[in-house]
């Protein structure tokens, strides 16, 4: 039985049997079923209620429906309360239930693939198949495979295409398909077999979230299941995210609370002071009830009060804010703009809570290798023997089908490989002997591994999309790398099949940064060394009669280094039969060394690369996404800051950066941080950016948040002379995401235009998202591809996610999603900007409009001995949020635009209010209550002055109560419209229908419910009979409603209009910033080394086990998506996104 043991770092121990249920079961491991649900049928009535109460308003509206159920302090009917809560927690529970539902099908959807995977548990063996998706952490026993390998694409993971290789033990490798044999050893930590201890490592680990590829078949051991397994612990911890207008309106809450409770406490004591000195001559004819005295009509006034002003809170303001959300969430995804048609990808708002915080993203965090990347690699330009090829290729230039390189004459060409000098081509097939060496080199000098479905198609198995983009170039030029023994490589030199005899194969390291094979030309024997590497590494090795051609060979690699292509050099070197010979007896001594192998082998490989002959150098480009670099330059001329994050080596971080515009050749300076101890990190993060600069950060502490509990701490942004920018690698990172050196860190960062963090921990990527988080109150956007960047997704404020071809975990843990860099531009400047702007409007204007609505109450008091009596009709009141002022307003905050979405674009500074808050914040709640108080004061005392004593035309009073509530909710209503179109900038005929169909709504339902019929049938609910007739055929009635609006008006158009010509004096129209034209960057810093990131595996091409079955399989190719522009290698072209349409895009 095989048991397994593993320890944790908590000295936990894992013990585990195959295929032993009931042994594993006692240990209550997690099953592999995935549940992201919060309810079930009989959970989510409770549950759901307990949720909705938890917010503040709603329990106090359903404290205020309680108050109302009791007599003596009701002064409005319980409907007033109970209709609008319910309507309210009825939508929010409807919308609940859909999000849910949705998670439901979500989990069905994953626990019921192949096999169920659900029912898997931990120890049990297990049989993948070609393509299946591995859902649960496996220990690699055994594949159909040669050497045990199998392929896996770590797309979902990583957001890489190309495949990785992953090995069994050989001892269980043996094993092949034999269940029985599979189950009859012992793990703990290390593998015993026989007396026989073999370590274990992650290349005997599938991950969940990997595929399997090209592998008809694999065994593995289930050794972490579901939430245990290695992608759900990255995950990082879902947190439920709220804006940052949630959080405020949450203290303005509080606030209005503490306002309301003080004008309760007002009315309260002025009730028990009226009482004592004019109450008492009224209860003659209105006898108080027995027990009743001044004091307890006064404490049950000031319940009273707190039901009649309780619409200060409004409850209708949480479903419009939800409504509004919603709306805007729709408007991103039914934007044909951000759809990309390749992929039928549309744009996708995955929650409904977070848009207007999109208006108000000050820091941007992107992953690099699928996100700003295509993650494909063309083989671009080429440098042989000083002559460069591929001039005519620009990164900017369109190319008809006639400019390709026509490769027919091949017959094993690469039909998507594109080239568009015709130049090298006919070098090649010239025989020049320089160039024929340079692609021979690329044709034998890497470790891709071919495949043959059938006779001339051939697929390249890279290692990294780099080495399979040089060797498909050698391919393509006549140098065809067709198969491969562990002895021997055989190519097809134009069009003749030659055998080299494999000797040696040097592998790349990342401190080597170089890659050598050693050949012997079958039937000549001529041995030779080809090499290639980084330029730095392999200039220092070059024979010094190459001087003249490595000068200008290094122009021709500064000169691809400024387009951004990443680059390799190649050399040669012919070895004598003697030396060599004695070179492999040492060799082999060292390779086969107890002690010291490493150090004795690099001696020999130093020994034997030296003295070489430089041929060329070539260039690849890791292909951008169309419109990065203008959609990177457009959101920092919003202010925005973008971090990259990302797993990838500094060399390759960097010349991304350039490509990208984020590093540009006239910054100051680009600080490089890689220092290895916190001493040196702590010492290189110190620079000095502005002499006047302090030697600390400066930190502001402060409180907020809810009853201000909350403690802050914010590091000051401090000036800077010029632009920088910073690199800083994971190991350094490590050092600087420190307690004692994040304030430092974050400092340098912060003042530096661009910061690049590369070979980067998922964990790293979201310890920094928080440490700017915690220390800027600074809103937040991640946006990534892969697995690795759904803990930096959930900890930002605000989490994209890059659907497409390489994977959906950061989607699913997205809040929006679509399918380019891109339309980050869009969703920012456009979705963001225009939501944040409606919200700020919708919440000005509605707390505008019920402060008036509750102040007049408040004057009112004083006219009425304070005895909680409400000024308007109780139908008024019920429906004055529900239907006269909602939909109004709903119309504003769902169609209003400040400018549309190209002088959006064309002015990205027009973002920068949402980043300081400006349109909403405390201060403008404010002057919001104070301009309610104003409105409410002239739409009180003019309609009483006007209706003061005042009779109709035949005589008769109309002073009456009834008359002044009709006359006093008609002047609101008429001035919190005109006020609403004030506030309109851009018109729709819905926002007129609204308007208008309110206001006509108001009359139509007042003239019912004041009218005979509806008296008769129901008495004592309309008392208000004839009111609206008698009333509104007054001349004096309509004059007095007109003056209302004049005067709460004019004081708001004259403010405007002196605040306009002020700006106007002021500041002029910023003019559209100039867009910067990529310009060719001639610079040092090239890509070191074009090659995966972790150890090479030229040792398993080597083996005398290789390759040992079937030698043509049908498999799956590399690139499965061939008719993509992307795979057919086309070049690079830019478009000007803010401008055409997305028919007239470039592929």
């Amino acid at each position: 039985v095989l048991l397994l043991i593993f320890y944790f770092s908590t000295e936990e121990e894992r013990h585990l049997r195959a295929n032993d249920r009931p042994f594993n079961l006692s240990y209550h491991y997690a099953n592999n079923a995935i549940k992201t649900s919060k309810y079930n049928i009989f959970t989510f009535l409770p549950l759901n209620l307990f949720e909705q109460f938890r917010r503040l308003a709603n329990a106090y509206f359903l404290f205020l429906f309680i108050l109302q159920l009791i007599p003596q302090i009701s002064s409005l009917s319980w409907f007033t309360t109970a209709v609008p809560l319910i309507l309210v927690l009825s939508i929010t529970a409807v919308k609940d239930a859909s999000d849910d539902i949705n998670r439901h099908k979500s989990d069905k959807q994953v626990n019921n693939q192949t096999e169920k995977w659900m029912n898997v548990q931990v120890g049990d063996i297990i049989k993948l198949e070609n393509n299946q998706f591995v859902t649960a952490d496996l220990l690699l026993l055994s594949s159909s495979e040669p050497l045990n390998l199998v392929y896996v694409e770590t797309a979902e993971l990583d957001g890489e295409t190309n495949l990785k290789v992953k090995q069994a033990l050989t001892v269980t490798g043996d094993m092949g398909d034999n269940i029985d044999e599979l189950a009859g050893f012992t793990v703990q930590g290390t593998l015993t077999v026989n007396g026989q201890t073999y370590a274990l490592d992650n290349d005997k680990v599938l991950l969940r979230g990997c595929t399997l590829r090209n592998t008809e078949w694999c065994f593995g051991l289930v050794i972490f299941g579901g939430p245990d397994t290695k992608l759900m612990q990255n995950s990082g911890k879902t947190t439920f995210k709220r804006t940052s207008i949630d959080h405020l309106m949450n203290v303005l809450v509080l606030c209005i609370f503490g306002f309301l409770a003080s004008m309760c406490t007002v009315m309260a004591i002025s009730n028990a002071i009226w009482e004592v000195r004019e109450g008492s001559v009224f209860t003659a004819f209105l006898p108080r009830e027995p027990g009743v005295d001044a004091a307890l009509s006064s404490f049950l006034s000031f319940w009273s009060y707190v039901i009649v002003l309780n619409t200060v809170v409004p409850i209708s303001l949480y479903v419009s804010v939800e409504i509004i959300r919603l709306g805007n969430s729709f408007y991103i995804d039914w934007d044909r703009k951000m759809y990309y048609p390749k992929n039928d990808t549309p744009a996708q708002a995955r929650t409904t809570t977070l848009n207007e915080e999109l208006g108000q993203i000050k820091y941007i965090f992107s992953d690099k290798t699928g996100t700003l990347t295509q993650n494909i690699m063309t083989f671009n330009r080429c440098s042989i023997n000083g002559k460069g090829y591929g001039e005519k290729l620009c990164l900017y230039k369109n190319y008809n089908n006639t400019d390709k390189v026509d490769f027919l004459w091949n017959h094993l060409a690469d039909p998507k490989f594109i080239f568009h000098d015709h130049s090298l081509v006919e070098t090649v097939r010239a025989g020049n002997p320089e160039a024929q060496a340079f692609f021979r080199l690329l044709a034998l000098c890497h470790t891709v591994m071919p495949e043959e479905k059938k006779e001339g198609e051939l697929n390249y198995q890279a290692q990294s999309p780099d080495e399979g983009a040089l060797v498909t170039a050698a391919r393509n030029f006549g140098f065809v790398f067709r198969s491969r023994t562990p002895e021997t490589i055989t190519v097809v030199e134009m069009g003749k099949q030659v055998t080299y005899e494999l000797l040696a194969v040097l592998d790349f390291n990342n401190v080597r940064k170089r890659m050598s094979v050693i050949g012997e030309r079958n039937p000549e024997g001529k041995l030779t060394l080809y090499c290639k590497g980084a330029d730095t590494i392999i200039y220092e090795r070059l024979h010094p009669s190459c001087n003249k051609l490595m000068k200008v060979t290094t122009d021709h690699l500064n000169e691809y280094a400024g387009d951004g292509l990443r680059t390799l050099v190649l050399a040669y070197k012919d070895l004598d039969e003697d030396y060599m010979d004695d070179w492999k007896k040492r060799h082999h001594e060292a390779s086969t060394a107890m002690d010291g192998r490493e150090e004795r082998l690099d001696e020999l490989y130093e020994e034997i690369e030296k003295d070489l002959q430089l041929l060329g150098a070539t260039a690849v480009e890791d292909k951008l996404q169309d419109g990065v670099p203008q959609t990177i330059e457009q959101l920092a001329k919003a202010d925005i800051k973008i971090w990259v994050l990302t797993g990838d080596k500094q060399e390759t971080a960097e010349n991304i950066g350039y490509s990208c515009n984020m590093l540009r050749e006239e910054m100051k300076d680009v600080f490089i941080v890689a220092a290895n101890t916190a001493e040196g990190v702590k010492e290189e993060l110190q620079r000095k950016m502005c002499p006047e600069a302090p030697e600390e950060a400066s930190v502001i502490k402060a409180r907020a948040g809810l009853f201000w509990c909350q403690k802050t701490e914010t590091v000051q942004d401090e000036k800077v002379d010029g632009d920088y920018g910073l690199v800083i690698n994971g190991h350094s990172l490590a050092f600087a995401l420190e307690k004692d050196l994040q304030l430092e860190l974050l400092r340098t960062a912060c003042m530096c235009q661009t910061v690049i963090c590369c070979r980067v921990t998922p964990l790293q990527k979201a310890q920094v998202v928080q440490l700017v988080k915690r220390y800027k109150q600074a809103v937040t956007l991640a946006i990534g591809d892969g697995a690795n960047d759904v803990s930096m997704i959930k900890a930002a404020h605000i989490g994209v996610g890059i659907s497409g071809q390489e994977g959906m975990q950061a989607v699913l843990s997205s809040d929006f999603s679509f399918a380019q860099f891109r339309y980050l531009q869009r969703l920012l400047l456009v979705h963001g900007r225009w939501s944040y702007l409606r919200m700020c409007k919708f919440l000005r204007y509605f707390f505008y409009k019920n402060f008036t609505f509750t102040f007049v109450h408040f004057w009112y008091a004083f006219f009425c001995g304070f005895s909680a009596q409400t000024v308007y009709d109780e139908w008024f009141i019920t429906l004055y949020n529900l239907v006269y002022t909602a939909l109004p307003v709903l119309g504003m905050s769902l169609f209003d635009q400040d400018v549309n979405d190209r002088w959006s674009f064309q002015y990205p500074q027009l973002y920068s209010p949402g980043q300081l808050n400006l349109y909403f914040n405390k201060k403008a709640f404010v002057r919001c209550m104070m301009h309610s108080c104003y409105s409410s004061l002239i739409l009180f005392f003019i309609p009483w002055a006007a209706m003061y004593d005042t009779v109709r035309d035949d005589g008769k009073d109309i002073a009456d109560y009834q008359s002044f509530a009709l006359l006093a909710q008609t002047c609101l209503l008429v001035v919190v419209n005109i006020q609403l179109c004030l506030d309109t900038h851009y018109w729709t005929a819905v926002n007129q229908f609204f308007v208008w169909g309110s206001l006509a709504a108001y009359f139509a339902i007042t003239f019912t419910m004041y009218s005979n019929g509806m008296f008769l049938i129901f008495t004592s609910a309309f008392p208000f009979i004839g009111t609206a007739r008698n009333s509104l055929n007054q001349p004096n009635v309509w004059l007095t409603i007109f003056l209302t609006s004049l005067l709460c008006t004019l004081p708001v158009v004259a403010f405007r209009f002196i605040l306009i010509q002020h700006k106007v004096r002021k500041e002029a129209l910023p003019a559209p910033a100039p867009r910067r034209l990529p310009t060719r960057r001639i610079s040092t810093r090239r890509s070191g080394y074009a090659f995966s990131h972790s150890q090479g595996y030229g040792d398993l091409v080597t083996s005398r086990r290789f390759l040992l079955k079937k030698p043509l399989k049908s498999r799956l190719a590399l690139f499965t998506q061939t008719d993509s522009p992307l795979a057919e290698n086309q070049p690079q072209h830019y478009r000007t996104i803010a401008e055409e349409p997305e028919e007239a895009q470039s592929p």
